[in-house]
């Protein structure tokens, strides 16, 4: 399945059924009063969260959505229907905003999660609500009122326990596949990966979690440049951050690189739980590096080599840990 993680649509709801002006008529009440209905509601067009789902593609297909009128009321002070409201799929994580005023409607994070993103009109009132001393006889009703109507930016933040976080070609779908069932594509050459992907964790003993690896980051991808700048959002939702340098690189000028942009981004992904990996560790004899690294942040850092599994475990159990305590810190 493609990934989209942004798409534009135009809804609108349902318009309110409009009131009935109708008088009782029938045999032996010759001068029955006004008893007509008041009209349905008008269709809500509402956001359903569904773990199954990890793309919003289907909605860059689906721009226009209309949900249907509410009836109108009927004699016997019948209501009519309300309009069938319109449900639209997305993933955890989908955020909607309002395009012209970019009012912030809500965020879909948990299965079977609801958001109304566009209100369906209130029907309008039967004339039976509008009899008094000095009108017996109303011979109005209430129009319907119309359903909201705006155009919706979803943006989907995918919803991980540890986001990647690397230059491109840095190992990170390699580490992906190695730990989890992912299969992402991977070759020899920067941008491999064009779009997220999600891989699950596990351990022997059952424990689990999400792992995220986004697409390679570039210095100053949070001006435009390159094609980070299209996914730093899914970094904001995961929990911890796995830095990735290559063992074949200059390791402390990268890593301070990778903060920068997150930085400039948004100064408060730093504060997240971090961990450095050295990847391809396999490519140094003895699984050795040169020289001592020396970092500003007191980071784990661990050598590991995807290939042959060289402190993959010692990863993943440092991880874990890391998870824990972000998660305890959350209650």
């Amino acid at each position: 399945m493609r990934f989209a993680d942004y798409a534009k649509i135009y809804v609108t709801a349902g318009k309110g059924g409009d009131g009935s002006a109708h008088f009782r008529r029938e045999k032996f009440v010759p001068r029955g009063g006004p008893d007509g209905g008041d009209g349905g509601k008008g269709g809500d067009i509402i956001l359903k969260c569904n773990k199954q789902l990890n793309t919003i593609l289907d909605l860059r297909y689906k721009k226009y959505i209309k949900a249907k009128a509410g009836e109108h009321g009927a004699k016997s002070r019948k209501t009519g229907a309300d309009g069938e409201d319109i449900i639209l799929e997305v993933p955890p994580g989908t955020v909607a905003y309002d395009a012209e005023t970019r009012e912030r409607l809500g965020e879909i994070t948990d299965d079977g999660d609801t958001l109304v993103i566009a209100e369906g009109g209130k029907g309008g009132l039967g004339n039976w609500h509008f009899k008094s001393s000095t009108n017996q006889t109303p011979q109005f009703a209430q129009e319907g009122k119309p359903g909201e109507e705006r155009v919706v930016e979803l943006e989907l933040k995918l919803i991980a326990d540890v986001g990647l976080v690397g230059f491109p070609n840095a190992g990170k779908s390699t580490l992906l596949s190695a730990l989890s069932e992912a299969k992402p594509k991977i070759a020899d050459y920067p941008f491999t990966t064009l779009e997220p992907n999600l891989g699950v964790v596990t351990f022997s003993d059952y424990r689990s979690f999400v792992m995220a690896d986004i697409p390679g980051i570039i210095e100053e991808a949070h001006q435009g440049k390159g094609l980070g700048i299209q996914f730093l959002r899914h970094i904001e939702r995961n929990n911890v951050l796995l830095f990735m340098v290559s063992a074949e690189t200059d390791i402390e000028y990268e890593y301070k690189a990778l903060l920068d942009e997150l930085k400039a981004y948004r100064p408060d992904l730093v504060d997240k739980p971090r961990v450095l990996a050295i990847t391809k560790m396999d490519l140094k004899q003895g699984f050795k590096l040169n020289k001592k690294l020396h970092f500003e942040d007191e980071i784990p850092v661990i050598p590991i080599s995807s290939a042959t599994g060289h402190g993959v475990e010692e990863l993943k159990e440092t991880l874990w840990e890391k998870i824990q305590n972000a998660r305890s810190e959350e209650q």
